[in-house]
Parts: C-alpha cells; structure tokens; sequence
C-alpha cells in the first residue's frame, strides 16, 4: 500500500509539471504589457558552497572571579545596552578585604605624616644629645662639659652624629611613604577584583546562550562561558572556500546567496577574506556582508554561489528578475509567440548576473519574447486556469 500511494504521489507531482509546462500558446493574449526580447551574456560557472549566518561581533563572557552567581541580567534573546550589568557575583569577602586595606592606607598616611614631623624636628630643634635620656642637671652637665670636652680631644664628632641622625629621619619617611604606596596597591588590587566579579556588556546585543543559573558557584574557566553574547543587528555569512577558488573572489564584490529561509535569495558583498588557508582541509574562511533588512538569523543554513573562474565561460540567456514568477519552488515566465499570445513556461534559472538580471540554464532561448513584470490579473488568470484542469 506504502508503494501504491507513493507511486500515486510521484504521478500526481509529474502530471502538474507537465500541465504548468504545456500551457497552450493561445490561451492568452498579450496586452498593453512591457515585452523584451531575451538577449545572451558571458556567465560563468559557479559552484554552491554552503555556509553559516554569525554575527558580525560575538563573545563569551566567563568567569575571572570564583564566586556564587546571585544575578542574571536576563535570558536568551533579551536585548542590552552597552554597559549595562549582566551577571553579577557575591564579593561580600571582597569588601571586607576592601575595608581593611582602607583602614591599612590610613595608617600609612598617619605613618608618613609623623615621619616628616620628626624629620623637620631633628632639622630645626634637634642635636646629637637630643635623644638622651635622664635628669635635667647630668644632662646639663654632659652638653656643657662632657660633649664638649670629648669633642676637643677627637673622642667624638657632634657634626657628623648630628647628619646620621638627620639621614635616620629621612629614611623613616621614605619607608611610610612606600608603605602608603602598598596600600594604594592593594587597594587598586581590590578594586580590579571586584570589577571581576561584575560582567558588564561590551557593546549593544541580546544574550544568544546561557551556561550559568543564580546560585551555580563558578571558577575561572569553568564552564567554559557564562554568557555568549552578540550583536544581531548586522550579520554575516560565514563559508570555507577550497583554495582553488579563491582566485575568482575578491573584497568588496557582490555575490548571489540563499538563505534557508523559504529559499530568499539575496545578494551579499564579501567583507573578509582570511590570509592563511587551513592547513588540514585546504580552505579558505570568507564573511560576507548581509544586508540590514535579510531574513533569520544567526546559526541558519545559507547557500553563497562562488563564481569559478578555472571553468569556461558560456553564453546564456538572461532575463529581468522582475519577469521570473515562482510557482512553488518553480520557476517560471510569460513567453510572447509571434501571434502575441502568451504562455506560462517553466524554466531553470542559473545564477545572478548583477543586482537585477539572472541567468536561464533551460527552457528558455535567445531570442524569444517575454513579459516583464506581469500584472496580478495575468497571474491570477493563469492560477484559475490551472485549477480549472485539475
């Protein structure tokens, strides 16, 4: 029965082809409508590669910092400004350290501070005696008497104590001033691991995936991202083109495409073409330009017809993409015979020629006359009498 029905299927299929194929040449005349007559051009060949729509700026965002995930901007598809927070972790032992390298940096600065006054004190009011210590009247005695007198006999040198103390109190500032330099450096280090913990969005996009939940506990590198996040709004196709035809394609040109999209065929300018080949599948990665009003999006299927020089170049006819109807997936065009009658003909179209012209492989000859952009009423007349035959 499976046989019966798929055979009952296939005749079915066939026999419209045929009548869509073999409208009568009478059966309607030719009105008040633009005809041309088919005229050839030099068309190469072209081999279909198939490719991938990306976009044309995508990163992953994963961790710097471990942590505990306890915010998430959105899910996927959710649109976000430039700068705005995306993922955020808990950092409460972060402030805490940050807290204390604050209390660290004041003490510094108080270190620093009290330096300098001693320095200033032994410049202006200090001596080598100045840090004796004992009663009021030895102490006379040893400044009036006893230094003196050991100065005048060379057992000591007041002058050269008076500057290693100086030195002394000049070092003591340059040791609270590097201490207060280690705490501003710990307090940048601080300050960088907590902008760690905070994923910020790098330029206008939507979140494409997402790997983390609030609550997941995450490590730097794993998992391998938190977020994929991406900029829909201009997207390309990316393809790997065999080195043998890369000489036929060049930065800036304009080549056919189709996207997995109800078959849209759109026309696409090559913006990147990478310099090396890779060395396992000898190929080249090229990205192609979509334009802003294409259909889909990133991840679908698209079809680049890569024009191959190495092939001879033939001469075919072509035709106005205004004149070509699809009936189905079929193409086809409005031919006008020599009585000015016209007929619906089914063709095989080649590929582009530039932005408004195709090739026709089949069913169609130099020569012969066709309608350009028919009316709605001929179509639709055509439509009726099709349905009339069935």
């Amino acid at each position: 029965m499976f046989r019966i029905n798929r055979l009952y299927s296939i005749c079915a299929v066939s026999l419209a082809v045929w009548c869509l194929s073999a409208v009568p040449a009478t059966a309607q005349p030719v009105a008040d409508h633009q005809v041309i007559t088919v005229d050839s051009g030099a068309i190469g060949t072209t081999t279909t590669l198939g490719g991938t729509v990306v976009p044309f700026k995508e990163v992953a965002l994963s961790a710097q910092m471990p942590g505990r995930i306890e915010f998430i901007a959105g899910v996927e598809g959710d649109w976000f400004k430039a700068g705005t927070l995306l993922v955020a972790l808990n950092n409460d032992n972060l402030l805490a350290k940050q807290r204390a390298a604050y209390a660290q940096l004041a003490q510094a600065q108080a270190g620093w501070r009290n330096a300098r006054v001693q320095y200033t004190k032994q410049v202006y009011a200090g001596s080598e005696f100045a840090n004796n210590a004992g009663m009021a009247l030895p102490k006379v005695m040893d400044e009036v008497v006893t230094h003196p007198l050991s100065s005048f006999m060379g057992t000591t040198d007041p002058e050269l104590i008076r500057r290693a103390q100086i030195f002394a109190q000049g070092t003591r500032i340059d040791q609270a001033r590097f201490q207060l330099m280690q705490a501003y450096a710990g307090i940048q280090e601080l300050n960088a691991s907590l902008r760690d913990t905070k994923t910020i969005a790098p330029f206008d996009g939507v979140i494409v995936s997402k790997g983390i939940e609030i609550g997941d506990t995450v490590q730097p590198g794993m998992p391998p991202f938190m977020l994929r996040f991406a900029d829909t709004r201009h997207l390309q196709i990316k393809l790997e083109v065999p080195a043998r035809l890369m000489p036929g394609l060049r930065k800036g040109m304009v080549i056919p495409s189709r996207l997995d999209v109800g078959g849209t065929r759109i026309d696409t300018q090559v913006a990147q073409i990478f310099p090396m080949a890779d060395p396992q599948r000898h190929t080249v990665t090229v990205k192609l330009d979509l334009p802003q009003d294409a259909p889909g999006g990133p991840g679908m299927y698209a079809e680049v017809m890569v024009p191959d020089i190495t092939s001879p170049i033939e001469d075919l006819p072509i035709v106005p993409k205004s004149a070509v109807l699809w009936r189905g997936s079929l193409p086809a065009v409005f031919v006008v015979d020599s009585k000015s009658n016209s007929e619906l003909r089914m063709i095989r179209l080649g590929g582009f020629v530039d932005n408004d012209t195709v090739s026709v492989l089949s069913g169609l000859k130099v020569g012969e006359r066709i309608i350009v952009s028919p009316p709605s009423t001929m179509v639709s007349g055509w439509n009726k009498k099709d349905d009339n035959k069935q």
